[in-house]
């Protein structure tokens, strides 16, 4: 049974249309990619499920429920988290303050220390550096620590928007290990991303979007061997990403 499901969903930014029924579900515990060239509407659609754009038609239904017309918190709450592109992070406060932030919806404190060691023993070096300002941390960094406020309030789904974006290679190997970790895990996750490749390679299914409209969807691997999509989305290559999953 699907856990979220888009069913022709139509949304832009005041009067201008970016989504023309765009269509696509995911299934608890899997990984979901959704790629495209600039343009295409990835990030609207994630911005679309949030309610933070103008929603023209379509539905969306999150664990049985229609999310149309909520605003994010209450979407929130019902176990949907959204990490936004950009490392968006608070750099004058410390990283527990900024995982504090993270559950800001959470009324017991004792739930907040606990979610909190939960992301400390996802990703360690949060934990190490708790207490320093998340302005003075790395690019790879300040994306973990943005997945991790994303986890404080324990979600079902976890949105990921451009995780790898501004990072060196090696920090995106990082992050991108810290994904496979989390779905291995259990956590459903779909994430736009502009390294199509590596997203192909992460994901159980994926949905490729050309001008706000679904083009292209199929297991991951099945579109990264798919010879139209490498030459369309991958550049041309053999589509094959220098990213593997941890052994």
């Amino acid at each position: 049974m699907s856990l979220l499901e888009l069913r022709a969903v139509q949304a832009g930014y005041g009067p201008i249309q970016i989504l023309h029924g765009v269509s696509l579900h995911v299934d608890a515990g899997e990984v979901v990619a959704v790629i495209g060239p600039n343009g295409a509407g990835k990030s609207t659609t994630f911005k679309a499920v949030m309610g933070f754009i103008t929603f023209l038609g379509g539905e969306v239904v999150f664990d049985g429920q229609s999310l149309v017309g909520l605003p994010p918190d209450r979407i929130l709450a019902r176990g949907l988290a959204y990490v936004p592109q950009g490392r968006v992070v608070f750099t004058q406060m410390t990283v527990r303050e900024n995982l504090e932030m993270g559950a800001y919806l959470e009324r017991d404190p004792a739930k907040v220390r606990e979610a909190m060691e939960y992301v400390f023993t996802l990703f360690p070096r949060l934990g190490e550096r708790r207490r320093q300002l998340a302005g003075s941390m790395s690019g790879g960094e300040q994306q973990m620590l943005a997945m991790g406020r994303g986890l404080m309030m324990r979600p079902k789904m976890m949105m990921l928007d451009e995780p790898s974006l501004g990072l060196s290679p090696r920090l995106v190997d990082e992050v991108f290990d810290k994904i496979a970790e989390l779905a291995r895990g259990g956590l459903t996750t779909m994430l736009v991303e502009q390294n199509a490749a590596w997203a192909l390679e992460i994901s159980d299914r994926a949905y490729v979007l050309e001008l706000g409209r679904n083009r292209y969807e199929g297991a991951g691997r099945d579109l990264l061997a798919d010879p139209d999509v490498r030459r369309m989305y991958l550049g041309g290559g053999d589509g094959a990403p220098s990213w593997r999953p941890p052994s």
